[in-house]
């Protein structure tokens, strides 16, 4: 088969890419090229076209001759001219409409669990919005409504695990106790490979959840252990974590919490809105979130310092 993966340098999209040229198939690229944590993929056998999401020229022209496209494109954060109206909502009109411009049969795209309209959260109703233009594109497609997903290269255990080196304390966000399921970034690479041929997954919207719940707390001493650091773990407000991601994300090149990121963590995420189906059970991630587990994930050990504030990045 011939792929087309949006937002294929990014963290999933890279895990996807390497998944398909490992199974043969021929794996187009789309991204803008701003995501440099792992370039290696990009001389990986892969044909990479630079370009956004809603350029409907390039999209055309990149999706001619594919049988599928894995729409992983989505920012976490607003930066300038990449708003969450233009990536998610914008972008995914682009990619449908040049999907079925160039006869591509199917769409797998990339959500989130708690993606919803009239919520209050530009990231969770553009991420809704964008799932709608795929359910009313006509064309084959699955939805993938994802919890918390980690592994190499993840943003969860790159951050927490840097966290953990740099400050005294590690503050939840939140005073109320949440809960997450976090799922191995393989199993959702599984299930975004098997919804490309199987009918069981043909127009449907599935949560994508580990096998395992736990409280927010209890995840991020997991990582702590992983990690070989004893950190306390404490609540904190969410209008304090507020005003640190407005701080990070004016002063740090990736930020160790978006305002996105606050609104998703201030509450559980273990039960997909406002729906979604259960995967079938042979596909039903299925990768612990043990210690085990994280520490073979995890990016060298290291505290934050000078390399990650936007002053010191080149």
């Amino acid at each position: 088969m011939k792929i087309a993966i949006t937002g294929g340098t990014g963290f999933v999209g890279r895990h996807l890419a390497i998944a398909l040229l490992n199974d043969g198939h021929e794996v187009v690229v789309v991204a803008r090229g701003v995501d440099r944590r792992d370039p290696s993929i990009l001389g990986s056998g892969v044909h990479f076209v630079a370009a956004s999401t809603d350029d409907d020229e390039v999209l055309r022209r990149a999706f001619a001759g594919c049988d599928a496209v894995a729409h992983f494109a989505g920012i976490n954060r607003e930066i300038g001219a990449q708003t969450y109206e233009r990536v998610h909502v914008r972008g995914t009109r682009a990619v449908v409409d040049a999907a079925r411009a160039s006869g591509v049969g199917k769409i797998i795209y990339l959500s989130f669990l708690r993606a919803r309209p009239a919520c209050g959260s530009p990231y969770h109703e553009s991420k809704w919005a964008a799932e709608e233009l795929v359910r009313g594109s006509g064309i084959d497609h699955t939805i993938l409504k994802s919890g918390v997903i980690y592994g190499r290269g993840d943003h969860l255990l790159d951050h927490v695990s840097r966290a953990l080196y740099t400050f005294p304390v590690f503050a939840l966000v939140g005073l109320r106790p949440t809960r997450l399921r976090p799922v191995y970034v393989a199993d959702v690479v599984r299930l975004a490979r098997s919804a490309m041929a199987d009918s069981r997954l043909a127009r449907r919207t599935v949560a994508v959840l580990g096998p395992e719940e736990l409280a927010a707390g209890d995840a991020i001493r997991r990582i702590a252990a992983a990690v070989g650091r004893e950190v306390p773990v404490v609540p904190a407000p969410v209008w304090a974590h507020r005003i640190l991601a407005w701080i990070f994300e004016r002063t740090m090149a990736v930020p160790l919490v978006a305002a996105a990121q606050v609104r998703i963590l201030s509450e559980s995420v273990v039960v997909p809105l406002p729906f979604a189906d259960p995967p079938p059970s042979d596909l039903a991630p299925a990768t612990m979130f043990s210690v085990e587990r994280i520490r073979a994930e995890l990016p060298p050990a290291g505290p934050f310092g000078l390399r990650d504030l936007r002053l010191f990045t080149h």
